[in-house]
């Protein structure tokens, strides 16, 4: 079982980033066994494939700004902003793909869209503001901000 402490800031970004890039791995190879076949989700430009495809990149997309993330935060203070932008890029990492999937299927769903979208954006504007008000002399320490 897997333990993690709020008290290390990004730690639960880093473990969503190596599971989106692990999910990417192996719904590219699911994808990959059927892309060949020409009609697959009713062809290349149907809105179904687009979506297919569209959640396959946010799996890639989302873990990699969620490392972003925790690289950005590692060795900051946990701050309560820190900690609700870090719940808002781990619930949009996950609901992205899941809605576009669905969205595919059901196409009235597409209204939820905007939950992850949301959660994103959110969490975008916290981490702005975090990285913002964060004294010059602590980006200087970690090499970001030359004096």
């Amino acid at each position: 079982m897997v333990m993690l402490s709020m008290q290390n800031s990004g730690q639960l970004n880093l473990l969503a980033a190596w599971v989106g890039i692990l999910l990417g791995f192996l719904v590219g190879f699911v994808f990959g066994l059927f892309f060949h076949r020409e009609e697959w989700l009713g062809g290349y430009g149907s809105y179904k494939r687009r979506l297919y495809r569209l959640a396959h990149i946010a799996l890639f997309a989302l873990a990699a700004i969620n490392f972003g993330f925790y690289l950005t935060v590692c060795g900051m203070e946990n701050t309560g902003l820190i900690q609700l932008a870090s719940i808002g890029l781990t619930v949009g990492a996950g609901l992205m793909p899941i809605c576009c999937l669905i969205m595919a299927h059901l196409r009235w769903m597409r209204y939820f869209f905007a939950v992850p979208v949301m959660s994103l954006l959110a969490a975008a504007a916290l981490t702005i503001k975090v990285v913002a008000s964060t004294e010059p002399t602590a980006l200087a320490a970690r090499g970001w901000v030359t004096r």
